[in-house]
């Protein structure tokens, strides 16, 4: 049986516009990309709230092969992530191959015919004829993990009776000018949206469970030299080196080889002094300061958050929210907080089993991808494929991520999963799959290196992380970006079956 492509890609946010660009680069341009919204871009699509920007600098959050000329800042906003993304699908030719408005139901492997049956919803709006089953010989889940909002677990949440939102959700619609709003959450989004609606909003009450640590943040327009600087070859390898070498000492040699090389350490006492000159209330202060050590779960990078809670119309709450009323939010202290405007900060599902990836998979045998996962924890060889789910690959699967770029992820993941298809295709091989010895060799290695990550000091157990999955673990790879990009060109194919 001949499938109706070779490969379905499943997401046009960055991870499947490389994952396209590197299989026409391979000659493997039988494909199609589903996407469940309506342009390209992913997270940089569906997150348009105020003050969005990136955390990693411009010169590295890019692919490596398509440097972009047009950053702004040393931190682009959202919109230009966007346009950069839209740019890519462009001139790669990859936007006639992406079917918009299309989620994917779920994914079934037919062992017969070595294929992956597809369901897929075409969305509101669309031709029956346009929903029902697609047919693939190969799947790369290309959905992200910054994909599904979640909601938080509080009673009454869907009763309030006034303007509801979550932060990866914006309704532009409505105008939050003169409006008591609340946010709940004070993670990565909440301290870009907060220091934005705080000097338009009547008051703005913010509830937080975990305070975050927050550093600031040399975001800078970019001057004219070095913007010009930017379209020149040798100018643009010399920013993108001094960038990565910075990213990698902050974040991936900081969180993986914290027992060898400690920096957290001395960034505690920066934080610490950055939230003394910051805020200028002792008791908000207090309220304000972690009690877990820096790198336990994603700190925050903003030279605003902080100094917001010193605005006369801005209240920090930590009481914990008994409810939500049709009219307000009532703390277990008995107050009731009266708002117009409710806007959920409660991040993603992240490490949820059931999320990874963002719909119902069955390989082999029916068996499903996510009651593996729950019986044998997350995890899959080199963070991209799990044994008993052949010919089906994952961009961000569990132990593939170090820390550092998204990008350089997406490029290594992707240079390996081409490395398989272009061995199945020489080998005329119908089915690709790791074995489970090569699976349970990498997750002993996963578990042996772990000890020198960050996330393991007492203290992390008060972070409320979301690193940590539901068994404790931290599915994030102990290792550097050149490790990564290392093995992912050097790794012993002999740990796939290819067969035909």
């Amino acid at each position: 049986m001949n499938p109706d492509y070779h490969t379905l890609i499943v997401g046009a946010g960055f991870s499947g516009i490389g994952a396209a660009i590197k299989l026409d680069g391979a000659g493997l341009s039988n494909y199609l990309v589903l996407e469940a919204g309506d342009g390209v871009g992913g997270t940089w699509h569906w997150n348009t709230y105020p003050g969005i920007a990136v955390d990693i600098p411009s010169f590295s959050y890019q692919y490596s092969f398509e440097q972009s000329p047009r950053w702004s800042r040393t931190y682009a906003p959202g919109r230009e992530l966007k346009a950069y993304a839209e740019h890519c699908v462009d001139k790669y030719g990859i936007r006639s191959r992406i079917r918009f408005n299309t989620k994917v139901l779920s994914a079934e492997f037919d062992d017969e015919h070595d294929l992956w049956r597809v369901q897929i919803d075409p969305g509101v709006g669309a031709p029956p004829a346009c929903g029902g089953e697609l047919t693939a010989r190969f799947l790369i889940n290309a959905s992200g993990v910054l994909t599904v909002p979640k909601l938080p677990d509080i009673d009454g949440v869907d009763s309030f009776a006034g303007t509801t939102m979550h932060t990866a959700r914006w309704d532009h619609g409505r105008d939050l000018t003169g409006k008591r709003v609340a946010i709940i959450g004070t993670g990565a989004s909440a301290v870009q949206v907060i220091p934005e609606i705080a000097p338009i909003v009547s008051h703005l009450t913010v509830f937080q469970r975990t305070p975050i640590w927050c550093f600031p943040k040399f975001d800078v327009p970019l001057p004219a030299p070095v913007r010009l600087a930017m379209r020149l070859p040798g100018s643009k390898v010399v920013q993108r080196l001094l960038s990565q070498v910075f990213v990698e000492l902050t974040f991936s040699l900081a969180a993986q080889y914290f027992t060898v090389f400690p920096l957290a350490k001395r960034m505690r006492s920066a934080g610490l002094a950055y939230l003394r000159k910051q805020v200028t209330d002792p008791a908000v202060r207090e309220q304000l300061t972690p009690r877990y050590a820096v790198g336990c779960k994603r700190p925050g990078f903003h030279n605003d958050y902080l100094a917001t809670f010193n605005r006369d119309n801005v209240r920090l709450v930590t009481e914990p929210i008994d409810k939500i009323t049709p009219a307000a939010v009532a703390t277990t202290d008995g107050e009731n907080h009266e708002i117009d405007v409710l806007v959920l900060a409660t991040g993603f599902k992240v490490m949820d089993t059931d999320n990874v990836p963002t719909f119902a998979v069955a390989g082999s045998g029916g068996r499903s991808l996510s009651r593996f996962w729950d019986e044998h924890r997350l995890q899959a060889y080199e963070g991209v494929s799990v044994p008993g789910f052949p010919n089906m690959f994952s961009v961000f699967g569990p132990y593939g991520y170090v820390g550092s770029s998204y990008f350089a992820l997406i490029e290594t993941q992707t240079h390996h999963i081409v490395r398989c298809l272009k061995r199945a295709r020489r080998d005329r091989a119908t089915r690709v799959e790791v074995t489970e010895e090569a699976n349970e060799r990498y997750f002993a290695e996963m578990m042996r290196k772990r000890h020198r990550q960050i996330f393991w000091q007492d203290s992390c157990k008060l972070a409320n992380s979301y690193y940590f999955d539901k068994n404790g673990d931290v599915p994030l790879r102990p290792a550097t970006t050149l490790e990564t990009y290392w093995r992912s060109r050097r790794f012993d194919l002999g740990d796939y079956r290819f067969t035909a």
